[in-house]
């Protein structure tokens, strides 16, 4: 009966160590995802990586740097691009689990691809698996434009971009 109570007692003093997953100010963050697609002959790959690096400037304010990578090999070619933006999220603090919402704006490059600027809102879930580690899933709408007045036109030419990958606060 005693080693029971002895258990207890130390899982309730570590519960709010464990429990905690909220970044704090100053803390920086590195998030890692990755994607790809073949056909059902493996004549059309796509593959991409993207990583972001931020900092949380107040405990729900992140502000960082995202940048991706693709490649894709097909039957016509092969070929890379590239997208670099900036981004601020606000994250809602729901214990392990950390929706957020944000908005980004960056610039596309590569071969094939017609370099253009783009922006747009993003959201997403963090969920903290330990303390300093998460899984993540986020959407972005990306609207393209090469000035600012095409952007409201092109609004509704946007496309989404989707990712899922770990992270870790630091």
């Amino acid at each position: 009966m005693q080693w029971k109570t002895s258990l207890a007692v130390i899982c309730l003093s570590l519960s709010p160590a464990l429990a905690s997953a909220d970044p704090s100010v100053g803390d920086r963050l590195f998030t890692l995802t990755g994607s790809g697609s073949s056909d059902t002959d493996f004549d059309n790959n796509t593959a991409a990586v993207s990583f972001d690096i931020g900092q949380f400037y107040t405990e729900s304010v992140l502000l960082g740097l995202r940048q991706s990578a693709g490649f894709s090999d097909s039957e016509a070619g092969s070929s890379w691009s590239g997208a670099s933006r900036v981004f601020a999220d606000y994250h809602f603090d729901a214990g392990q689990w950390q929706p957020f919402l944000g908005a980004n704006i960056g610039g596309i490059y590569g071969d094939d691809t017609d370099e253009t600027f783009f922006a747009g809102p993003e959201g997403g879930v963090k969920y903290y698996v330990k303390p300093k580690t998460f899984i993540t899933a986020q959407v972005e709408y990306q609207v393209f434009f090469d000035s600012a007045g095409d952007a409201d036109d092109n609004f509704d030419d946007g496309a989404w971009a989707y990712s899922a990958g770990i992270g870790f606060n630091f």
